[in-house]
């Protein structure tokens, strides 16, 4: 196997990983979050950012390493934008991983917390948001694939 197919296997393996979790966070987002609940979506969104930054290596190690070489990537519009929308979803992430981290500290304090119904509105829309902009990634990862650079 050369590291090539190595790269692109982890990559692929990585951003199933990603999406599993966010889907994962938007059913839990779906109903009344108890204080299980609440301590699940912690739990998975430390899972979700931590795959998102092993994705973000992959993918440099892909364009330093990979057959396809730096050009490749350089003046290619389609991984320009691919990439721009991945650093937007990871900045819109931030929005609910404060959410989760300050029900975690809540929960610490009062173990029967349950967070507010507009908190939980506010996360559940921004997933939904990832989840879309995850979706327009896909499309523009198989443009880049096959169209390649200007």
């Amino acid at each position: 196997m050369t590291i090539d197919l190595l790269l692109a296997a982890l990559h692929h393996l990585l951003v199933f990983g990603l999406v599993a979790m966010l889907v994962a966070e938007a059913t839990l987002l779906r109903g009344d979050v108890d204080a299980a609940t609440a301590r699940r979506l912690a739990g998975m969104d430390t899972g979700y950012g931590a795959t998102a930054v092993l994705l973000l290596g992959v993918g440099v190690l892909r364009v330093v390493y990979g057959l396809k070489g730096w050009d490749f990537y350089l003046h290619n519009p389609w991984f320009h934008a691919k990439l721009g929308l991945y650093v937007l979803t990871g900045l819109l992430s931030a929005l609910p991983t404060f959410n989760f981290l300050r029900w975690r500290r809540s929960l610490r304090r009062d173990p029967a917390f349950t967070p507010d119904a507009g908190s939980v509105a506010r996360a559940r829309t921004v997933v939904r948001v990832e989840l879309a902009i995850v979706a327009v990634i896909f499309v523009l990862a198989a443009a880049m694939a096959r169209y390649g650079g200007f």
